[in-house]
């Protein structure tokens, strides 16, 4: 899953971005109106966090154009204010929920997990991915071979979530990327083997097929 946070108090957003990515999202952080919408816009956010009090164009105005434009992205906003006003003008403008500041962590990423888990239950998705005897609840984020539970890394799970909700497609090293690290990430790109390595050696080694200059497939063992 990626995230789009967009504050303007810097150290806010940064402590969110590395709480975030710590529960296994890939999180992309701006600080000001006009490049959220920008973002946002680009259409490859499963969710935004987004401030109301924003230098350039405010969180309010950011959340009606993304509607306007036709984006369904879950929108999660953030604020200083409190008064039930505030949060009807939020909502109305298109937001899906509304945390006041100060929030607890805890809270914030209880609020964006339902709000995923929202998101996939009106797509009619299921969170549980069953392949053969692979099962991986994304919703919960654990994963079971056969009767056993596999203990995963917060990375790890997500490089599997990006192949088991394509089984059977080939999924490019760089959509892997896009989706698992952040946007600024410009480090080795071989690092998508390492992770997939690993998962071959806590699962079984046939699960996941390099598909030579494309990328990688989760398949059933014959």
């Amino acid at each position: 899953m990626r995230l789009l946070i967009v504050e303007d108090e810097r150290r806010l957003a940064l402590s969110l971005a590395k709480g975030l990515t710590a529960e296994g999202y890939a999180v992309d952080v701006v600080h000001d109106g006009r490049e959220g919408l920008h973002r946002a816009g680009e259409g490859t956010y499963d969710l935004v966090v987004l401030d109301i009090m924003l230098p350039g164009l405010n969180g309010y105005r950011v959340c009606a154009a993304l509607r306007a434009a036709g984006h369904d992205v879950p929108i999660l906003m953030l604020t200083a204010k409190d008064g039930e006003y505030d949060e009807a003008e939020g909502l109305d403008t298109g937001a899906d929920d509304y945390l006041t500041k100060p929030f607890s962590y805890v809270v914030l990423v209880a609020r964006v997990k339902a709000l995923l888990r929202r998101r996939a239950q009106g797509a009619g998705a299921s969170p549980v991915h069953v392949h053969g005897d692979l099962k991986v609840d994304t919703a919960a984020r654990r994963v079971f071979l056969g009767d056993a539970e596999v203990t995963l890394t917060a990375k790890e799970f997500s490089v599997l979530e990006q192949l088991v909700v394509r089984a059977g497609q080939v999924v490019s090293k760089a959509e892997i990327l896009e989706h698992v690290w952040d946007f600024a990430y410009d480090g080795d790109p071989n690092i998508v083997e390492v992770y997939v390595s690993a998962l071959r050696r806590k699962l079984r080694a046939g699960l996941i097929r390099t598909v030579r200059g494309a990328g990688y497939r989760l398949e059933t063992e014959r």
